[in-house]
């Protein structure tokens, strides 16, 4: 699979994955852009069936997470750097927000490094944005230490399907010369044309009894309310793993 056929495969073989094909592909992944080079991140695998189970509730019940041969948890992590740090007589700071995003970048670089090379390898996988939502769940099964917080999960193995692509929109909608364009009226109109005439998005649209996709995802999706209550839930536990998000102004 190349980056112009991939798609999101969430059924799998039996066939297991070789743990040397698995070291392979973590190791060669780390090759991928790096702030400061210090590598903020740290890979968590789960095979076991009784951590999948576990795992389960945090991704919402999602099968591909128990039927998948292997889960990685990739996450961003300033806990080594800073214990690095201590150990060498040097004064870390790294427990803010800043930090945090700065780990989180470098270990979704690494995510997408080795999703390109898992699929090239021939291996299927999905990435669950679950991650995020509740990610104290993901904290306690995985017993992650302060500094080290879950930000992308890849459930991977052998395809057992091979669905059709996604589709995609165009570089005119995200691509922007010099300046970011307006997105007036008839810009959004071209932008989406493609995607609102799909026959699959159209009965999207009737399957959910709204007039627009663009309701299925304001409404039905991704609403208001879920955002709001699931960015509580991710600035506690942002507080709790140690990346205060307001520190106080000195």
């Amino acid at each position: 699979m190349t980056i112009d056929n991939r798609r999101t495969i969430r059924k799998y073989t039996d066939r297991d994955v070789d743990e040397e094909l698995l070291q392979s592909l973590l190791a060669r992944a780390a090759r991928t852009q790096t702030m400061g080079n210090l590598q903020l991140y740290s890979v968590v695998v789960t095979r076991s069936p009784e951590m999948k189970q576990r795992l389960l509730p945090a991704h919402f019940g999602q099968p591909m997470v128990t039927q998948a041969p292997v889960v990685l948890t990739v996450c961003a992590d300033f806990r080594r750097t800073t214990d690095w740090a201590m150990q060498r007589q040097a004064d870390p700071g790294y427990d803010n927000m800043l930090s945090f995003l700065n780990a989180a970048t470098d270990a979704l670089l690494y995510t997408q490094t080795l999703s390109a090379l898992a699929e090239e390898a021939g291996l299927g996988l999905c990435f669950l944005g679950t991650t995020v939502y509740q990610p104290e769940l993901i904290i306690d099964v995985l017993r992650l230490p302060r500094l080290v917080f879950p930000v992308a999960t890849l459930t991977i193995g052998w395809p057992a399907e091979q669905p059709p692509m996604s589709d995609r929109l165009g570089t005119d909608a995200f691509v922007h010369a010099e300046t970011y364009q307006p997105n007036t009226p008839e810009r959004i109109d071209s932008m989406y044309a493609v995607k609102e005439a799909l026959p699959e998005n159209h009965h999207f649209v009737e399957l959910n009894n709204k007039q627009t996709l663009a309701q299925v995802f304001t409404d039905l999706r991704y609403t208001r309310k879920d955002n709001e209550a699931l960015s509580l839930t991710l600035l506690r536990a942002l507080n709790r793993q140690g990346f205060n998000p307001c520190p106080t102004e000195q």
